[in-house]
């Protein structure tokens, strides 16, 4: 059986076509040794808590995986690590931080100076990837993608315009674009791997990355959530307690911190820090709080955390 951490974590944010390592059925296939206690084990009280915990954040709205791709890479701070098949060091895989912005099928745009290593490498084999941070990136619960492809040279007036236009507005600093020994490329993206964060790892279509459109909101959503983290934290523990099961107000284990790290239009992910670890969840995890209607815009969002902070449940009437 199962310990109690990994029935969380493999469970706790499913999605049709995910392979999870942590509950997959081969007899052999890889997956976390937690050591920790089967969930059976565990008092009848705890059990009850696990389970109520794992099927709201289970059910809690979520972007589909291919906005929830799109957006990571649309609203990034626009750099990114790419790997190539170095030619000066055959066999071994050079890698660069690279600027990159996004077309409109999410296809990264690069411009590259003809003496920098990458660009040799890709004019020798355009083969590559690209794995983009999230922009709140701070650890491993936080999210990242792997784009790879062939990374091409943008060819034609028109569409190195066009490119050009693109990354201007992502990367307005960047005087070298108009360099005579720079030169443009563009990634045709054929595979994605995806990790969200713990025990969400998986990938979606070409097609389906291509047609998917970057949530609306989630472009503003740093901001939002710095705001909220430097004056209303304690606003942010009380949605947390009063929305989200088995995280009620306890005075013997309080919720410490709950800090935003991302807002979407379906709800925000918010980093809880308490007292203590209980026997289900680690003194610091990341959690799904979502919001009672999908946000419209900026203004929207502020009207549905204040109702909320404000919402009279059980769990702030204790408090």
């Amino acid at each position: 059986t199962a310990p109690a951490e990994a029935f969380l974590s493999s469970t706790s944010s499913v999605r049709p076509g995910t392979t999870f390592l942590a509950n997959a059925p081969e007899k052999n296939a890889a997956k976390h040794d937690t050591k920790g206690q089967a969930l059976e084990d565990l008092p009848l009280d705890v059990q009850a808590k696990i389970i109520a915990y794992q099927e709201h954040q289970q059910n809690a709205p979520k972007l589909g995986w291919p906005t929830d791709i799109r957006t990571l890479v649309q609203y990034n701070h626009g750099f990114a690590v790419m790997s190539t098949h170095s030619k000066a060091n055959p066999g071994f895989p050079g890698g660069s931080v690279v600027g990159f912005a996004p077309d409109e099928q999410g296809r990264p745009i690069f411009i590259f100076s003809g003496m920098s290593t990458h660009t040799q490498d890709l004019l020798a084999d355009p083969r590559c990837s690209v794995t983009i941070a999230s922009k709140e990136f701070k650890g491993a619960a936080d999210g990242r993608v792997n784009l790879m492809g062939t990374c091409q040279l943008i060819k034609g007036a028109e569409e190195i315009e066009k490119a050009k236009e693109i990354y201007m507005k992502k990367h307005p600093g960047a005087f070298w674009a108009n360099f005579g020994d720079f030169s443009w490329f563009r990634l045709e993206v054929e595979s994605i791997r995806f990790v969200g964060g713990f025990a969400r790892a998986g990938s979606v279509t070409i097609d389906e990355y291509k047609s998917a459109q970057p949530d609306p909101v989630a472009e503003f959503g740093t901001a939002i959530a710095g705001h909220m983290n430097d004056d209303h934290m304690g606003a942010t523990i009380v949605m947390v307690q009063a929305n989200i099961p088995s995280l009620e107000v306890d005075e013997e284990n309080p919720i410490e911190e709950a800090i935003i790290t991302s807002v979407d239009s379906l709800g925000m992910y918010v980093k809880v820090t308490r007292k203590e670890a209980v026997s289900f969840l680690p003194k610091s995890f990341k959690c799904r709080l979502p919001f009672p209607r999908p946000a419209e815009d900026r203004k929207d969002i502020k009207k549905l955390i204040v109702e909320m902070t404000q919402a009279t449940t059980p769990a702030t009437k204790e408090a």
